[in-house]
């Protein structure tokens, strides 16, 4: 997993999974914490995430409003954005561009 940008914007790639979660927390925990407005998370380098993983993101959010910041999904890759319509995060996170839900391929 590898995590590069600043405290606005950040590009997620690899595997967020059980085994990045205690580095990816620290570094966006501390993006949260050291900027304003939107922290954006592009995801386009994502391969995959795990429960985990999306715990993650969560967590993310959730510091994110405490903070008066907002956390904004970039790029979400299709198999992701069909776990997050499942677990109907889609209707709780900010995603840039929105889920069309009715477009993604059914499993």
């Amino acid at each position: 997993m590898h995590i590069r940008g600043d405290h606005a914007e950040l590009v997620v790639g690899g595997r967020l999974d059980v085994r990045s979660a205690a580095d990816a927390r620290t570094v966006l925990h501390s993006a949260v914490d050291g900027g304003v407005g939107d922290l954006v998370l592009d995801l386009s380098e994502l391969d995959s995430w795990d429960a985990t993983g999306l715990g993650v993101i969560m967590g993310v959010h959730r510091r994110a409003g405490r903070c008066g910041r907002r956390l904004v999904l970039r790029e979400v890759p299709p198999q992701m954005q069909r776990l997050l319509v499942a677990t109907r995060l889609h209707r709780i996170l900010a995603i840039e561009g929105g889920i069309g839900v009715e477009s993604l391929p059914r499993v």
